[in-house]
């Protein structure tokens, strides 16, 4: 390993961003498909294991989550200069749309600006086309995060490249969510969630760093399940937007969340999720947003 960061040029950092992305982003197949300075086009070919709803075959939203979060850091990367490690301190989804099921996922990122040690980024998820968004994204990431750098310190070695897979659990909680069965999240008897680490969900494998989108995709699950029981609601909420707060790097640890209602109306409920590892006092990372809910006779909008 250099002990001094070697600038890049352009077309050998777009290289390197292709071959040494987190472990989560090579495995699930995003590829970078397009690029030019501070800006990336990638695309997620559409496989069962990303479904979050078998009845309906739509991908799970954290899957959504993840892509962006990747596809954001691409186009951060792509705007610097290869010496530095970035990391996701904030990312706002917006749902669109339901995902169409069979059809891969594409995104176009920007990183419309850098400081000293702050790059803003936005990004849209689309299929057909980008004037028609399944997802749209903002985000900021820390620039100069951690003293690695995955673009110059190691290369993906495809013999030690885990997979995706979902195992049946036809009476588990998860039995109609394949993604949510890849992750290996199970319910609690107090009602908290559990993410188990794993090697498939690691971004940072240098530190190693659970991927800031797996953390999303685990707080975006607690907050649809928990949601759901305590409102006893015969259908999933439908997520419409989710802010996380990135607070502490989640470490090769399990991880637990829990979520509550902060505010809850006829038709849209406001939840706060957060995941925490070995101290639950010292959260990793937050999450507030907003689910819309299927209509309850004899209840006003709040």
């Amino acid at each position: 390993m250099s002990t001094r960061p070697t600038t890049l040029a352009f077309e050998e950092l777009a290289e390197a961003i292709k071959g040494r992305r987190s472990d989560y982003g090579h495995i699930s197949g995003l590829q970078l498909d397009r690029f030019a300075p501070g800006e990336a086009w990638s695309s997620l070919p559409y496989r069962p294991v990303f479904v979050g709803d078998t009845e309906t075959g739509v991908l799970h939203g954290g899957v959504v989550t993840a892509m962006l979060d990747e596809s954001c850091g691409m186009a951060v990367q792509l705007a610097l200069d290869g010496t530095r490690a970035i990391a996701t301190l904030d990312l706002r989804i917006d749902y669109q749309k339901p995902a169409t099921p069979g059809l891969d996922i594409k995104a176009h990122s920007v990183c419309y600006r850098t400081t000293r040690s702050i790059a803003f980024v936005r990004s849209t998820a689309y299929q057909d086309s980008e004037d028609d968004p399944v997802a749209t994204a903002t985000a900021c990431f820390m620039i100069g995060a951690n003293r690695t750098n995955m673009l110059a310190d190691r290369r993906m070695d495809a013999r030690s490249i885990p997979t995706l897979e979902a195992p049946e659990d036809p009476d588990g909680s998860f039995a109609r969510s394949p993604f949510a069965r890849c992750l290996g999240i199970r319910v609690n008897d107090d009602g908290t969630l559990t993410m188990p680490f794993s090697p498939k969900i690691i971004g940072n494998p240098i530190l190693p760093a659970i991927h800031g989108g797996m953390t999303g995709a685990f707080l975006e699950t607690t907050a649809i399940v928990g949601v759901a029981r305590e409102l006893g609601a015969a259908a999933p909420p439908k997520p419409i937007g989710l802010t996380v707060n990135y607070l502490r790097s989640g470490r090769a640890l399990d991880t637990l969340a829990d979520v509550s209602i902060v505010k809850q109306g006829r038709r849209i409920v406001a939840f706060e999720a957060r995941a925490w590892q070995d101290d639950a006092s010292k959260p990793i990372a937050t999450a507030f947003g907003h689910f819309m809910l299927r209509p309850t006779p004899g209840r006003d909008e709040e």
